[in-house]
């Protein structure tokens, strides 16, 4: 009876090192998925990006007015106050074009044009 309580145990072991490892792989997958599903909400990304542009320019983003996704991560385009004067119109603003990778961090940025903030882009709409 003894050699059979011995075979059982030597039986048993397989099956335990069997079940730890599926577990291990098993959570292994499940931190895989959670890594890949924890890509940033779109909100996260324009709070971060006017954050980190803020924190490396040492100037206001006041506002985001584009943003899409890219290949590689994100595409923004900032509306920053470069240069407060008063009246508050003649303040000069500045639109930067803003890069982030996949997790959303600040990968480039570059000024693409300047501004008064009373005055509009020149573009006429209608029939003029």
């Amino acid at each position: 009876m003894a050699m059979s309580n011995t075979k059982n145990t030597s039986d048993s072991q397989p099956e335990q090192e069997s079940s730890q490892s599926s577990q291990k792989t098993q959570k292994s997958q499940e931190s895989h998925s959670s890594q890949e599903s924890r890509r940033p909400r779109p909100m996260e990304v324009l709070r971060e990006a006017r954050a980190q542009l803020a924190e490396l320019t040492g100037m206001t983003a006041e506002s985001v007015s584009s943003f899409e996704q890219t290949e590689d991560g994100w595409a923004l385009e900032v509306e920053v106050l470069e240069l407060e004067r008063v009246p508050d119109t003649m303040s000069l603003m500045a639109s930067y074009q803003v890069e982030l990778d996949s997790e959303g961090m600040l990968t480039g940025y570059r000024r693409v044009r300047r501004y008064e903030r009373g005055r509009s882009d020149g573009r006429r709409s209608g029939g003029r």
